[in-house]
């Protein structure tokens, strides 16, 4: 079995169980713009956020969550999925301009069962992906490095940003 130095993972294994406020309502809910790097909210739109995946399955791995703490897909109101859908555009038209990615995951995953370490609060997964990646899930793969620290990303995808 190989092994990486990840030591910021230990966090995520640590409070995997806690009970603990929902890390995407503190991020919709901050309104100051010096915590936005600290929380890693990326985008803001009327009805919805993008935020860096603090634990991500790749370099890039992004989240859309309304601002609204909701697990049912059907309280999401139809008109806000055009907002919905600009923004992934957004998501997907700057990591592509600073990452060059071959591709893309993009999915939601509903309860536990499905995968959702947060079940409560809905949320998308952009993923971006090369040739050669050939693992989504760490899980089921041998090894996954990410190769670029969390803030610098952040800087890199909100520089020049005109949205």
């Amino acid at each position: 079995m190989e092994k990486i130095w990840a030591p910021w993972r230990m966090e995520y294994i640590a409070e995997i169980d806690e009970e603990k406020k929902c890390f995407l309502c503190e991020a919709a809910g901050c309104d100051e713009a010096a915590r936005e790097k600290e929380l890693l909210v990326l985008w803001r739109t009327e009805h919805w956020l993008t935020v860096m995946n603090r634990w991500p399955y790749s370099n890039g791995h992004l989240l859309i969550a309304p601002k609204y703490h909701t697990s049912d897909l059907e309280a999401i109101e139809e008109n806000h999925f055009n907002e919905f859908g600009r923004l992934l555009g957004l998501c997907k038209r700057r990591l592509t301009e600073v990452m060059s990615p071959d591709g893309f995951n993009i999915g939601l995953n509903m309860g536990r069962v499905a995968g959702a370490g947060l079940e409560d609060h809905l949320h998308w997964h952009i993923v971006p992906r090369w040739n050669g990646d050939t693992n989504f899930m760490p899980v089921i793969s041998s090894t996954k490095v990410i190769p670029q620290a969390l803030h610098e990303l952040f800087d890199l995808l909100r520089a020049d940003d005109s949205s």
